[in-house]
């Protein structure tokens, strides 16, 4: 038996071309597959910033625990959820998702990370919490060498437009339908 874990290059490895990625649609698994990329990033040597806009409670999330066990992948949250108790203010979550973009700026220029990762940023547009021309001014701002990945519901054209790679997951048939609750584990 192969030890596939035991010896791990050092090195942090660069991408020579970054590209553009967007996951949308009224389906599941938009995060889900912009966090299966990451771990696939980190395990190839790449350093990964995801940055979640609008995420309930990162301590009951699956995916947050599993980060905090990598490396080389950093998470950072900004703007609270509307779905939070006592809900928050639109301008308070529109003030935390601008500190959120500058953020987000000095990571796709900072030179450390190859992956950057803002997850649900598509709803904090559509919810008017962020313009699109923010966020596009991050996409536009990038090291040529980081990848970026943008994910969440309705992304305005501009996004789509500028991205080179666009993936709608669509909704068939779900569980919650049938009453079904989310899953430990399993949904978050």
């Amino acid at each position: 038996m192969d030890d596939v874990y035991g010896k791990r290059e050092e090195k942090s490895l660069k991408l020579k071309n970054g590209l553009v990625q967007v996951y949308h649609g009224n389906g599941k698994g938009k995060s889900t597959a912009a966090f299966g990329l990451a771990f696939r990033a980190a395990g190839q040597g790449l350093m990964v910033c995801i940055i979640q806009f609008m995420k309930a409670s990162v301590e009951e999330s699956g995916e947050a625990k599993a980060v905090a066990s990598t490396g080389n992948i950093d998470l950072y949250r900004f703007g609270r959820s509307f779905i939070e108790y006592p809900r928050p203010s639109s301008e308070e979550v529109a003030r935390e998702v601008s500190e959120g973009l500058k953020f987000a700026e000095k990571a796709v220029t900072s030179g450390k990370y190859s992956l950057v990762i803002l997850d649900e940023i598509n709803v904090a547009i559509h919810l008017k919490v962020a313009e699109v021309e923010d966020v596009i001014r991050v996409v536009i701002a990038k090291n040529p060498e980081v990848e970026m990945v943008l994910t969440g519901r309705y992304p305005p054209v501009e996004i789509i437009d500028i991205a080179d790679l666009v993936t709608e997951m669509k909704m068939v048939k779900h569980p919650f339908d049938r009453g079904v609750k989310a899953r430990k584990g399993i949904d978050y």
